[in-house]
């Protein structure tokens, strides 16, 4: 074996909720090859490469990050107390002046390090240059889902729809054999992007097996839109438009009727709840409970630290598995496992790959981070898994392998040194602050 982690409490995420109260897992060629307990795991210890005390942590599956814009961590804090129109045009206004292939990678870094160090080993990413997307992530070693965006107006890069098509298809070409890579396409939203083009970029996803995600329903505003430009829903267009299948994921949904629940249900597209994002943009809360009771898959995400001003996962699970509770009047709605596997493994399969990452089992990508429970707010704990979901703090998080290498020790990065990224970022600041004066 390459490693063995052993003496933990394994919260494994597998389909029968397994839990071991004293073990690990066994790590060969950057998978799975066993999760056991610790005694089962001691032969293998003998002769590991590595070994691992997990004693006093929880290890648990890489987190899934379903929705984000890395690189607007640059903006945090710019723009507040705006509903999401009005909003965006700041945003943009702000992307437009700063936003080019090096400030775009120096942002991303910055927010996938703040991903990478909470516990997210995966995160579906959608921004201007992807390309740069990808260099960031693998500078501090995080998988990402990202790839072609598709956008009308010129946007940050100035293309036309020609040079967004030509710019996907350079990005299979050179990402689509990579395993810290999920190949996607992204374009916007239906109220940014016509139909004739949403349509475009689905078959350029469709040829190429890919993911395929847009923002959706976000707001009433944009309900509206889309309905008065083409007499249908925001859901009922992206359905009619052939968009919806099991490799679509939707961030948001947060303005949905019983008939778009039921289409969503029919087409099996995942949706990617962002909480924390709503409620700050005062855009709503999302029917949650409605659509984990028709079996919709709900992941979760962060959107970008511009309207949510950190990258906070935990902070995601948290409100998933409370807000819900609050509106509807129903303690029982989001349970703690469906609200775990929000984090895990219903991201995993948003992005087509729950045969490779999400929960701690044998063949699966070594994906995993160990969370400490020797802190005042982690003591005692009667069952892990409420612990995760109430009681967690991205700063609990002490070491996260990616593929079963460490990528974070003892809360530090072991691939790029954050120092010279959050220098580089404040250097910037005042040109950002400038932008939108």
């Amino acid at each position: 074996m390459d490693l063995v982690i052993s003496n933990a409490i394994v919260v494994t995420c597998d389909a029968g909720g397994t839990v071991i109260t004293d073990g690990g897992v066994a790590v060969e060629n950057g998978r799975i090859a066993s999760a056991a307990s610790s005694a089962e795991l001691a032969p293998l210890s003998a002769n590991a490469k590595r070994v691992v005390d997990g004693s006093g942590h929880i290890l648990m599956p890489g987190i899934i990050n379903t929705h984000c814009h890395a690189a607007d961590s640059l903006f945090r804090g710019l723009v507040e107390d705006l509903a999401l129109e009005p909003w965006l045009q700041t945003v943009w206004k702000a992307e437009g002046a700063i936003l080019n292939p090096d400030t775009s990678r120096l942002g991303s870094v910055l927010g996938f390090a703040e991903l990478l160090l909470s516990g997210v080993t995966t995160v579906m990413d959608m921004f201007w240059y992807p390309t740069e997307t990808v260099r960031a992530a693998r500078t501090v070693g995080i998988r990402v889902a990202t790839g072609g965006i598709f956008f009308d107006p010129p946007g940050v890069t100035g293309h036309d729809l020609a040079g967004r098509i030509a710019a996907a298809e350079d990005f299979f070409d050179e990402f689509g054999a990579s395993d810290d890579v999920f190949p996607s396409i992204l374009p916007h939203g239906a109220y940014t992007v016509a139909p004739e083009n949403l349509r475009t970029a689905k078959a350029i996803a469709e040829r190429h097996g890919a993911l395929f995600s847009t923002h959706a329903a976000e707001t009433r505003a944009e309900q509206a839109d889309v309905t008065g430009r083409y007499g249908r829903s925001i859901i009922r267009h992206l359905d009619f438009l052939g968009l919806l299948d099991e490799r679509t994921v939707l961030a948001h949904c947060v303005h949905l009727d019983d008939g778009e629940i039921e289409i969503l249900a029919r087409t099996g597209a995942s949706v990617a709840h962002n909480p924390m994002s709503n409620l700050k943009l005062a855009s709503g809360v999302a029917r949650i409970p409605d659509m984990l009771d028709a079996g919709i898959n709900v992941a979760l995400g962060t959107d970008g630290a511009i309207s949510g001003n950190d990258l906070d996962m935990w902070m995601a699970l948290r409100l998933a598995a409370t807000l819900h509770k609050g509106v509807s009047g129903r303690p029982e709605v989001v349970t703690t496992s469906q609200a775990l596997a929000m984090l895990t493994t219903a991201g995993a399969k948003a992005l087509g790959a729950a045969d490779r990452i999400g929960s701690l089992e044998p063949g699966k990508f070594a994906d995993m981070i160990l969370i400490d429970l020797k802190r005042p707010h982690a003591v005692p704990v009667f069952d892990p898994i409420t612990h995760l979901v109430y009681s967690t703090a991205k700063s609990d998080v002490r070491h996260v392998f990616v593929g079963g290498e460490q990528v974070v020790r003892d809360g530090v990065l072991t691939r790029h040194d954050i120092g010279q990224t959050i220098a580089a970022v404040e250097h910037l600041a005042p040109k950002i602050a400038a932008s939108i004066a």
